[in-house]
């Protein structure tokens, strides 16, 4: 159903893209890919950049990634990997994320890590694709600002080229002015 394909070009066009990062993540655990997944974890929550969350609803998807998503996914991957003691770090760390009073997900999670059972990683909702504004994906089109070029004045007589050109090889007696423009 997804590629890790789809999500190297997306982390290639905007290396700082948490939210590719954390889906890629998602699509590596899914194919058993624990190291490239925990590696994609770790990207997704430096490139958050110490904030709690980010809102990607300005670039057209209509999600907010949350840190503690993240490590919570970081900790379902190290469950994966039998690193249970990292586990609980990285789940005691995502509490710290965690708006108060809503810790019920992370303390339901540090018990089946106590259990030595697996996570399921968080996701994107399935259905949310970025989908810009139709005024952004307009203004994608290139616009010719400056017109055709157009020859105003030359050094090279009866010059009729229009256009820009690397230097030309001089022919012997081409550039010289004719009688009627010494005149």
């Amino acid at each position: 159903c997804f590629s890790p394909q789809a999500f190297d070009k997306t982390v290639a066009k905007d290396s700082s893209l948490a939210v590719g990062y954390f889906q890629r993540g998602f699509v590596h655990l899914q194919l058993e890919m624990f190291e490239e997944a925990l590696s994609d974890y770790h990207m997704a929550f430096s490139h958050l950049r110490q904030n709690p969350f980010i809102d990607y609803k300005q670039l057209g998807l209509r999600h907010i990634l949350y840190a503690w998503e993240v490590l919570y996914s970081t900790a379902a991957v190290q469950c994966h990997l039998q690193q249970w003691q990292e586990a609980r770090g990285t789940l005691e760390k995502a509490v710290v994320w965690r708006p108060e009073r809503r810790t019920a997900i992370l303390d339901l999670a540090l018990e089946r890590v106590q259990d030595r059972l697996l996570l399921e990683p968080m996701l994107v909702p399935l259905r949310e694709l970025f989908r810009p504004r139709k005024k952004e994906v307009e203004e994608l089109d290139s616009k010719d600002f400056l017109g055709k070029p157009k020859v105003i004045s030359s050094i090279i007589p009866n010059d009729e080229y229009i256009g820009f050109e690397p230097l030309r090889p001089q022919k012997q007696g081409f550039y010289e002015p004719s009688a009627d423009a010494l005149r």
